[in-house]
This record gives C-alpha cells, sequence and structure tokens, in this order.
C-alpha cells in the first residue's frame, strides 16, 4: 500500500482509487455489522448470508460517499494545497472528476446489486434503507444543501454508521428488532462520530475559508474538543447499562478492555492541533471504534 504522503507519480491507477476510498476509515462499516451480527447470533438468528452481503453492501455505500466527498469537496474549493489532511485523489490531479464521479456511480451501483438481494430476504424496508443510505452518502457534501457544509454531518454519521448500520445488519437476519439492538447501536455511533469530529477539528481553518460550515467551526476547537470526548467516553456506559438494566451478561464488560486507548486518545487531542498528530489520532480513532467492536461483539455473543 502505498502511504498517503507518498509523491503524487507513486499514487497513480489503482493507488489513487485506494486513496480515494480511505481504508483508515473503512471500520466504520466494518464494526456496526460485527455489533448487529453478534446480536443476531446472540438470539439464535444470525445468517451467513445476510451478514456477508450486509458487510460487503456497507463497506461499498461508504466507499460510494468517500468517492462523492472527493469530488465535491473539490468542486465546493474545500480541497486545497492548504489542506492539512491526507490527500484527496481529485485535488491531488490523480484522478478527474469525471472519473471519480463515475467510480461513486459505480460503488452506489454495485451497492444496490447487494441490496438487492437482502430485499429478496427482509423485504421493502431494506429498499428505503438503502435508497436513505445511498442520497445521505451523496447529500453530505453534494447537492443544493450538503449537510456536511450546514453542521449535520455529525448527526448524518451517528444515524447511518450508528443506528442504521447496526439494526439494519440485525433486521436481515432476525427479521425484527429488541432494545438491546437500538442500545448497543449509540456506542458504535458514537464513536462512528468521533472520527468525524477529529477530521472537522483538524480543518476547521480551511473549512471555515472554504465556507464549510461544519459543526466543528460553528463550535470552535474547545467545544469541539469535549464534543470528541463525550462521544469516545459515553459508549463505556453501555456495558453496565446492558447488563445491569437489560440482563445481558458479564461478558458484555469486555469493551472496557479497550478504554486505555480511549484516554490515550482523549490526551492526544486535547493537547495537540497539528495537522500529522490529529491524523494520527484520526486513524487511531478508527481503530478503537474497531477494537470496541470487536469486544462488544464476543461479549455479546460469548
Amino acid at each position: 500500500m502505498a502511504p498517503v504522503d507518498a509523491p503524487p507519480q507513486d499514487l497513480r491507477g489503482w493507488r489513487a482509487w485506494w486513496l480515494a476510498a480511505r481504508p483508515r476509515t473503512l471500520p466504520v462499516s466494518v464494526s456496526p455489522v460485527l455489533v448487529g451480527t453478534a446480536l443476531a447470533f446472540a438470539d439464535g438468528s444470525a445468517q451467513a448470508g445476510p451478514a456477508s452481503a450486509a458487510l460487503l453492501g456497507a463497506l461499498l455505500l461508504q466507499i460510494g460517499a468517500n468517492f462523492a466527498n472527493d469530488l465535491f469537496d473539490f468542486q465546493k474549493g474545500a480541497d486545497t494545497d492548504a489542506r492539512i489532511g491526507p490527500p484527496r485523489a481529485v485535488a491531488l490531479g490523480l484522478l478527474t472528476p469525471r472519473q471519480m464521479g463515475v467510480g461513486t456511480a459505480l460503488a452506489f451501483g454495485a451497492a444496490l446489486a447487494v441490496g438487492s438481494y437482502l430485499i429478496a430476504v427482509a423485504g421493502w424496508p431494506l429498499a428505503v434503507v438503502g435508497g436513505l443510505c445511498i442520497l445521505g452518502g451523496v447529500a453530505y457534501t453534494g447537492g443544493p444543501w450538503p449537510l456536511g457544509y450546514h453542521g449535520l454531518g455529525d448527526v448524518a454519521v451517528f444515524v447511518f454508521f450508528g443506528l442504521v448500520a447496526v439494526c439494519g445488519s440485525y433486521y436481515v437476519q432476525a427479521l425484527e428488532w429488541t432494545t438491546l439492538v437500538w442500545a448497543a447501536a449509540i456506542p458504535v455511533g458514537c464513536l462512528a462520530t468521533a472520527i468525524l469530529v477529529v477530521n472537522n477539528l483538524r480543518d476547521i481553518e480551511t473549512d471555515a475559508a472554504a465556507g464549510k460550515r461544519t459543526l466543528a467551526v460553528r463550535l470552535g476547537r474547545r467545544a469541539t474538543r469535549v464534543e470528541y470526548a463525550l462521544l469516545v467516553l459515553t459508549p463505556y456506559a453501555f456495558p453496565p447499562f446492558a447488563h445491569l438494566l437489560l440482563g445481558t451478561p458479564p461478558l458484555i464488560y469486555l469493551p472496557l478492555l479497550s478504554l486505555p486507548l480511549a484516554l490515550r486518545l482523549l490526551g492526544q487531542v486535547r493537547n495537540h492541533e497539528d495537522g500529522p498528530t490529529l491524523n494520527q489520532a484520526l486513524a487511531s480513532t478508527a481503530k478503537l471504534q474497531l477494537l470496541y467492536a470487536v469486544l462488544l461483539a464476543a461479549g455479546i455473543a460469548g
């Protein structure tokens, strides 16, 4: 894999598409499916076909959204030479806007193909959910009123990569929902949103200059760091809640093993504001979400 800071000539061809897919953030798609499938397994409803399709569909939807974000941020002037985050394929000239538009359509088209199988398994509600996911992926930075440019990106990530992804992954296997499923979606969504918050904290100046009014731009650095802390710490209230109030077994406390990483990240985000450090914090927050999700899935399934 070519590093994100490699010179452009080393990022041509498939490496440019890999860069645009933003692999460091893809655990955001994997984590909710792991948790939703573990919940289905615990209920005796797990099914390999729908679970695999849910995972593939989630990855394709996120890749499509990342491609769209790369394209629309370039067109809106948010990705410039002043950017301190990882490089973007269209802004670097590695891919043309037309190529990225085609790639976006192909990713979402493949997600639709996977979704057709899930609709056959779980019924028409999946068609509505899938359509909303694609619309959300495009509307995050595209369209006449992009969500990310109006401070609603955090809400969108929490809803789609938390509530929708966990509950949807469970539903395609069990064809119902439970209180535990909805509750388990909250910590997953919080950690997914925390990844976006680090990204937006890093980009406050460049986003503000481009007219991208993210929630971080609106709140400022201090309040954004508080938001990040709340999003990272809130998931650790879920294990005692689930054990004491929902009657889950003691293994539900396994996610607490990831707390040292969470605390280390809080210090990193609180004490630094340079691009490289926040880029590292972003990648580490994605790892935290995946670690938390694996431990939560093990605790639920165990």
